[in-house]
């Protein structure tokens, strides 16, 4: 199978080159009773083997955002570009528009990404858009603790893919931007949720417009390609913190229970 390499963009090791990895000898599957897996043949993608009932609904609970991340683990670069790559071929999208566009920064290219919001950043300090105190105790800290993950996947959406689609359904124009939002939400729930089966912990985040015009640069993403948010990853360091639920009752409604 070819892969979308149109839709998919990789970048690790040597900033600005983009390289192909090779595969490691060994492929870690991540723990047996969530039972999702992938295959690390080079010559074709798996689908996720054996999701049950259970697995499922065990993997989205144990999706957390973590904040202390580093990169104690074992996971092969090759199984988290294969993992990125079903979803993009398999998440769903409005009229099947396939609008979302993917860009994986790993290792080196990974820690450029977060110098580079450090710098946006220490220039707003200087115009005093962002208070110093403010910068070196929160602002800062955070960033750093970013850059030391292990790679950071950036969502866009491909604005040439929603035109066309918006004026051949007329009816709909209004909607599809709105869809295509949808599509890019369902990409980074199902990669946040597969990072976790993975055995990786994340966060996700959104310093769009800020970063937009210094990644689209550095990385080559064309300019009208719109950025949507930044989920980081890395080995979990740290508990997830506590996180509050409103009562089920009063969100869910069911009608024509048996």
């Amino acid at each position: 199978m070819v892969k979308p390499r149109h839709l998919l963009r990789r970048y690790c090791c040597t900033p600005a080159v983009r390289i192909t990895l090779p595969r490691s000898a060994t492929t870690l599957t991540p723990t047996p009773a969530l039972r999702f897996s992938f295959s690390s043949s080079s010559s074709s993608l798996a689908t996720p083997k054996a999701l049950s009932a259970q697995s499922l609904p065990t993997l989205a609970q144990n999706r957390r955002t973590i904040y202390k991340l580093g990169r104690n683990h074992a996971i092969p670069d090759s199984q988290i570009e294969e993992l990125v790559q079903q979803a993009i071929l398999h998440v769903p999208s409005a009229f099947n528009t396939q609008s979302t566009r993917l860009v994986v920064l790993l290792h080196r290219e990974h820690e450029r990404l977060w110098d580079l919001a450090i710098g946006v950043f220490q220039d707003l300090v200087k115009t005093g858009a962002v208070p110093e105190p403010v910068w070196k105790n929160q602002t800062l800290p955070k960033l750093e603790g970013f850059k030391a993950a292990v790679g950071t996947v950036l969502f866009y959406e491909d604005p040439a893919h929603i035109e066309p689609m918006a004026e051949k359904f007329a009816l709909f124009k209004d909607r599809f931007e709105p869809w295509a939002q949808h599509s890019n939400a369902m990409h980074q729930y199902f990669l946040w949720t597969g990072l976790e089966a993975l055995g990786f912990g994340a966060n996700l985040q959104h310093y769009n417009p800020l970063i937009d015009a210094p990644v689209a640069e550095a990385w080559n993403v064309p300019k009208e390609w719109k950025l949507s948010a930044q989920l980081v990853f890395g080995s979990p360091e740290a508990a997830p913190g506590p996180k509050e639920q409103k009562p089920v009752d009063e969100r869910v409604k069911i009608y024509g229970k048996l």
